[in-house]
């Protein structure tokens, strides 16, 4: 594996085959690389599969029973269309189907029959298709004297039209995505599911057993696993719920291992890992540690703070805001752990390190400098730049996407500026291809539509933008509050909300649904407060979309580049950042020592959720789990090396927000668990990966299967999986 000195002296995360047999779990590669790994390595490790068997882009591989569900992972587990993710990526369908009549967040779900399987509302799954590298066609449109904006429009205007090309007379879902800053473009077409429903999902006392106590710490003893089920029209293709639709035929998916895999065992994993930033310069770094998460955490405790306030004592309004509240949470505390990462590691010193050994490489070569020397001052200015608008781009953005009636009235408004436009020429998400996306969007929040919670965001952010300094005010605000700075800003905003919300239409699925259909001039008629609010604000985020591309513009001019100069001063070849595409990653089942006299094990058991278990949330082990426990009902699910059932495993993968789900798989393709989550300590690993304590939190799929076996017999659910 890669030195910690090597990557606190470089700085850059990068995987190379350093000599025969030497390896590392850094990286997550595109499918088309898997070839280019050193496969002899791995096969000492204890692969099985030939490249091809993992992924053939003609299909075959075990790569094909991999799906995005919603944001995160999943993989099909039968030729009927059956998903296994995890619990917490499923929670916002069982708790949109939860009341607190039928709480099946409190106490799960299983569906005997298909018949009895729910809507999974706000849920869809992406199935890839294809691959293609379209690096040609894409920066074939860029010209070398176009500024930077007019770079911007030029990747934007031929990826609009690759997609269009792609999707046209398709049942498919295209996106294109860049790699390396910008250098490579890749267009993944998928099939996407519309109709995805709930089968089986334990309940939150085994599912989120340690809450957010145990989130992202270990050890952990969580079974964060869930069962949906992928459904199509009658044709195969996709459609909307419907009781006419059938389940999708997976004809890829995977086998369960019901022998598990040991300590040092070979795991590899394919999901599609959210975002990492692991080429980043020192300017953003510096953005992040001194700015955005201190911000962002105040932020998030302090709306959550409002959204409990808002539960309290109704529990109806609870199970609604209990979805958003969790993401909050969620994001509360791996921002907490980025920022001690970034202290422990010195980030930032690191980096800025970095930057001058790399000046002073190329200060030393006359071609090298002339050719990159330029970009590190250019960065820096780019970044200054954005300090200065920073504030404002902060709070319209949380206050639109944390106000659901602003995000309404804010998406519906934009909606009807950009139907003027030819289709090609319009904003991305708002082209006739995003037209079902936005209407079922529109009609599915009302489910956790809360006016009165959202109310008090809206005004928490409002005084926030009142409070924004000289020169960098929102002019929305600023209007709607003309001539009245001096009174009592509180009183102001309350007053302001209240007329909002008495007098708006936006409260209602059928007339969100009109308004969406409507012109421009139709809407403005209406006088609903909210639109002429949302009219008044598209000022200011049409100011911040134009300052957006032109920085957004000059990244992709500055950033491969800089991965160029490092590449030509390391003599490395790199892995591309992850942003939400398929990737592949292999490593072992292996502990760590997180400090000094600590050592934790590979693996949990059975009697450590025993041990934790007090009767109260969120270490409330269910009663039914506490008979079979007592009565040492374990079956074939001992795990020989511990005398117990397997609960939760740690492995050295490279994972990241969006593995959520991802399928953990032996040297022969079964699943043998699920990942759902990172360790605290390797929180920053999203920009440096440090081998001895990046770690992957798996639920063992031999806990999954006592489950459905002992605890909460499913046997229909048993009987459809392959075990081997």
């Amino acid at each position: 594996m890669l030195k910690r000195s090597f990557l606190i002296v470089a700085g850059l995360c990068v995987l190379a085959v350093l000599s025969s047999g030497s390896y590392a779990e850094e990286g997550m590669w595109l499918l088309n690389s898997i070839d280019k790994l050193p496969i002899d390595s791995l096969r000492a490790l204890g692969l099985e599969l030939a490249p091809e068997q993992i992924y053939d882009p003609d299909g075959g591989g075990v790569a094909d029973a991999v799906v995005r569900v919603r944001g995160s992972s999943g993989s099909f587990v039968s030729v009927e269309g059956l998903i296994i993710t995890n619990h917490h990526v499923a929670f916002g369908a069982v708790q949109r189907q939860s009341t607190p009549e039928h709480n099946y967040l409190r106490d799960g779900f299983y569906a005997q029959t298909k018949e009895e399987e729910l809507p999974a509302i706000g849920y869809d799954l992406s199935v890839l298709k294809s691959m293609e590298d379209v690096t040609g066609k894409v920066l074939g449109a860029v010209k070398e004297r176009m500024s930077d904006l007019e770079r911007y429009q030029a990747i934007e205007k031929v990826s609009k039209k690759i997609i269009r090309e792609a999707e046209e007379g398709q049942d498919v879902k295209c996106r294109l995505a860049s790699m390396y800053g910008g250098s490579q473009y890749y267009l993944f077409t998928y099939f996407k599911i519309r109709d995805v429903r709930l089968v089986f999902v334990p309940p939150s006392s085994i599912g989120d057993y340690g809450g957010e106590i145990d989130n992202w710490m270990w050890p952990r003893h969580a079974g964060d696993f869930a069962f949906l089920r992928a459904y199509v029209a009658p044709d195969g293709k996709s459609a909307e719920y419907s009781g006419e639709n059938v389940p999708y035929d997976s004809k890829a998916y995977l086998e369960l291992s019901s022998s598990g895999v040991g300590e040092g065992g070979f795991v590899m994993l394919i999901g599609f890992p959210g975002k990492t930033r692991r080429y980043e310069n020192s300017f953003f770094i510096d953005e992040k540690v001194n700015h955005d998460y201190p911000r962002d955490i105040q932020t998030r405790k302090e709306v959550i703070s409002i959204l409990e306030d808002a539960s309290a004592g109704d529990s109806s309004v609870a199970i609604r805001l209990s979805s958003t509240i969790k993401g909050l949470n969620n994001y509360l505390k791996k921002n907490q752990g980025m920022l001690e990462g970034f202290r422990r590691a010195q980030m930032l010193r690191m980096k800025k390190e970095e930057e001058r050994l790399l000046s002073e490489f190329l200060n030393a070569n006359r071609g090298l400098y002339k050719k990159y020397g330029g970009i590190l001052p250019e960065l820096d200015s780019l970044y200054k730049e954005r300090k200065k608008y920073e504030e404002k781009r902060f709070v319209i953005n949380w206050m639109t996407y944390r106000s659901k009636f602003l995000d309404f009235a804010s998406t519906i408004y934009k909606w009807t500026l950009e139907k003027k436009k030819e289709d090609p020429d319009r904003e991305p998400g708002y082209q006739d291809r995003d037209t079902l996306d936005t209407r079922e969007w529109l009609e599915e929040a009302q489910v956790n539509l809360v006016p009165s919670a959202d109310k008090e965001v809206l005004a928490y952010f409002l005084l926030k933008a009142l409070e924004l300094p000289p020169g960098r005010k929102m002019a929305a605000t600023e209007k709607s509050f003309e001539g009245k700075q001096n009174a009592d800003k509180e009183s102001l905003v309350e007053q302001f909300v209240d007329d909002l919300y008495r007098r708006t239409r936006l409260g209602s699925v059928e007339e969100r649904l009109r308004m969406f259909n409507m012109s421009k001039e139709e809407l403005e008629k209406l006088n609903d407060p909210f639109i002429d609010f949302a009219r008044e604000l598209e000022e200011d985020r049409e100011e911040l979309r134009a300052k957006r591309k032109e920085f957004s513009g000059a990244l992709t001019r500055l950033e491969p580049k800089l991965i160029q100069a490092y590449a030509e001063w390391k003599k490395r070849d790199f892995y591309p950042d992850a942003n939400g595409t398929i990737r592949f990653n292999y490593g072992t089942v292996k502990g760590y020592v997180p400090r000094d006299a600590v050592a934790y094990s590979h693996l949990t058991s059975l009697t450590g959720v025993m041990e934790k278990d007090t009767g109260e949330e969120p270490f409330d082990a269910p009663k039914e789990l506490e008979e079979v426990y007592s009565k040492r009902d374990f079956g074939s699910y001992l795990d020989a090396s511990i005398g117990d059932v397997p609960v939760n495993f740690l492995s050295t993968h490279d994972i990241t927000n969006g593995n959520s789900g991802s399928p953990v798989m032996n040297g022969r393709g079964q699943l043998v668990g699920l990942a759902f989550d990172g360790n605290y300590e390797s929180i920053s690993a999203d920009y440096l990966f440090e081998p001895e304590i990046t770690r992957a939190i798996n639920v063992d799929i031999r806990y999954v299967l006592f489950l459905l076996d002992k605890v909460y017999p499913a046997e229909n659910l048993l009987e459809e999986l392959t075990i081997r």
